[in-house]
């Protein structure tokens, strides 16, 4: 192609409108081919019942209750906690760090929430079953110490709520069903 600089006025103009028109042309078909109905979608699939489940979850609401009452137990008891609230797979709902917890509170207590809810039992009793099978604690995302509490709907695990930061376990835990009670 000859530069623009060899051409002829005349010639530049007719080039550069070419070339606006081709421009204008391939962006007004973009446009118009944006703007043309969708294509139809397949029909979703009607899958028999018998292959399907229901599961119950908490509310957001619901594990904001647990989670402020497992806090505010411990608070009454001056003990400085995270408190954390998993669903029933293992997914961190919320979790509330309290005021002068600890850095690795806020972790520990996600992963021991996550452990009770897997087990659907306290850890404090998981924690003891660590003896015959110590390769539990290998379990990617778990923390066998106490501190964690299953929470249940007909006597089906739903969600899960972890406490770390207290002195010991045992107080972690007492927090953590006190979460649990506040939705009974």
């Amino acid at each position: 192609m000859a530069s623009l600089k060899n051409m002829s006025r005349r010639a530049r103009i007719a080039t550069g409108g070419a070339v606006l028109a081709a421009v204008a042309a391939g962006t007004l078909g973009t446009v118009s081919a944006n703007a043309s109905a969708p294509a139809a979608a397949a029909p979703a699939a009607n899958v028999k019942s018998a292959t399907t489940t229901t599961s119950t979850h908490l509310t957001i609401e619901a594990a904001n209750k647990a989670a402020q009452a497992a806090l505010h137990a411990a608070e009454k008891e001056n003990q400085k906690v995270s408190v954390a609230v998993v669903d029933r797979n293992g997914n961190t709902i919320l979790t509330l760090r309290g005021d002068g917890a600890g850095p690795q509170s806020y972790e520990s207590a996600e992963k021991k929430a996550y452990t009770a809810v897997s087990w659907n039992a306290p850890t404090s009793e998981l924690a003891k079953r660590l003896e015959q099978a110590p390769n539990l604690k290998d379990i990617p995302g778990t923390l066998f110490l106490a501190g964690g509490a299953p929470v249940t709907a007909k006597n089906a695990p739903i969600a899960g709520i972890g406490v770390a930061g207290a002195p010991s376990g045992d107080q972690d835990e007492k927090f953590a069903q006190a979460g649990v009670a506040a939705l009974r």
